[in-house]
């Protein structure tokens, strides 16, 4: 089930280098992409809904969930389900709101500069449900859209074969307050969006995770000016296991699994400096993956993407977990807390033998909408910050022009902008004139 990969005696220089990595990282789909998002431009709801057929199996007439159905959903869903979704939700909240700072204020010299936040206008989230019905996905992307401020959230996400949308997923957008519910996904829904239909407005911002070839439609749109988008790949998923003999080998097995469950073109590593590990680990993911529900998922990331790696120690097993830069990193080892500091590129970090992955993915607090494909070297989880622009406000009076007006107009000079200089030197000439009436 696993690759073998041993890189023992490799250098860091060649390490990025031998580290394999999915193929639709080297073979972006970017020409299909284009192409579909240039059709819903020009074709608008049409081309939604016959793409929605196409892919989804399902005819859908209006493109929205009716309000009615998502207050009904709420009601629909099992008890342990709704206090799940709700205790998650306040904990996501009350995590995001850590985020939300107080307006800064900075004074040079006699110049005051502040900083306002604004959130935008609309923003969608975007959740993939074709694999799996990603009800946490809804949480962690629409609730800091709140706890920021935004007025309108807006969740995409396919339709079932019959055109509804799952209960689950419904039940927690009217927990997080959304305000519209698409039935519409893949990387269409993207392009519509950006651009706008006859009945869907665009937004300000999308945010959330999915396919390679969604992520990659996100990247098209906000290339062409007409969107934001966190700058993190947040494609399929992927998650490195170090892991020591200090813990049980199913419990490395499972962690290895639980983000491959998510299905082709992801990342399942273990790796460790310990063979008799590796072996166990080895063979008890091929143990485990035939008895799981989603054996073709599992089998499908693990054929591309698994790997079990050899490495002389410690330092050299977070070298490689810090050039794959992974979306989920856990350290499964004794002291967990030592190997931090070595820990430089993770979208995520769980530290110690009961922090697997899943829940960060659930109920921590943090975002679950992490960087993939390697943009943890410089990219984040999503955040408040995702949908809030910082705007600074240069407030200056008769001191601060007297303060820095002569410097300005040297500058000015210097980069041949005479228009700049003189609009200091008329109001130094202004203010001299009061001096002299005064």
């Amino acid at each position: 089930m696993l690759n073998r990969l041993d890189l023992r005696g490799t250098g860091d220089d060649d390490l990025r280098r031998r580290l394999p990595r999915p193929a639709a990282q080297v073979e972006p789909p970017v020409d299909q992409v284009r192409a579909l998002l240039d059709e819903v431009r020009r074709g608008g709801d049409a081309v939604l809904r016959r793409v929605t057929e196409r892919y989804d199996g399902a005819v859908v007439d209006d493109l929205r969930v009716s309000p009615a159905a998502l207050a009904a959903a709420v009601d629909a869903i099992p008890a342990e389900l709704r206090h799940a979704l709700e205790t998650a939700r306040d904990n996501i909240a009350a995590y995001h709101r850590t985020q939300v700072g107080d307006e800064v204020v900075h004074h040079n010299g006699s110049i005051v500069v502040r900083e306002l936040t604004r959130p935008v206008d609309r923003a969608a989230c975007y959740v993939p449900s074709a694999q799996a019905p990603l009800v946490s996905t809804v949480l962690m992307t629409c609730v800091p859209a709140k706890v920021a401020g935004v007025p309108e959230v807006v969740l995409a996400t396919s339709p079932r074969p019959d055109g509804s949308v799952d209960e689950g997923i419904l039940a927690a957008a009217a927990l997080a307050g959304v305000d519209e519910v698409l039935r519409v996904g893949g990387p269409a829904v993207i392009g519509a969006l950006a651009y706008g239909t006859e009945s869907i407005r665009p937004v300000d911002v999308i945010v959330g995770p999915g396919s390679a070839m969604v992520a990659l439609a996100k990247r098209e749109v906000a290339g062409q000016g007409l969107v934001g988008v966190p700058s993190a790949f947040a494609g399929p998923s992927e998650v490195v296991v170090v892991a020591d003999a200090s813990t049980p080998a199913e419990h490395a097995a499972i962690d290895v699994m639980l983000q491959a469950e998510h299905g082709p073109d992801g990342l399942a590593w273990l790796i460790t400096w310990d063979e008799a590990v590796a072996d166990a680990v080895v063979a008890a993911v091929a143990e485990l993956v035939p008895a799981s529900p989603r054996r073709a998922q599992l089998e499908a990331t693990l054929a591309e993407g698994g790997y079990a790696v050899l490495c002389d120690g410690p330092e050299q097993a977070l070298a490689v977990a810090n050039a794959i830069a992974p979306e989920h990193l856990e350290l499964l080892v004794d002291d967990a807390e030592a190997l931090l500091p070595l820990v430089r590129h993770a979208g995520a970090v769980f530290c110690g033998p009961l922090a697997p992955a899943s829940i960060g993915d659930y109920l921590a607090g943090p975002n679950h909408v992490l960087p993939t494909y390697g943009t943890a070297r410089f990219a984040e989880a999503l955040r408040v910050d995702d949908f809030r622009k910082h705007i600074h406000v240069v407030s200056v009076g008769p001191e601060g022009l007297a303060e820095v007006g002569d410097q300005v107009v040297a500058l000015a000079e210097y980069e041949g902008l005479p228009a700049h200089a003189e609009s200091i030197r008329l109001r130094q000439a202004s203010q001299a004139t009061e001096a002299a009436r005064s």
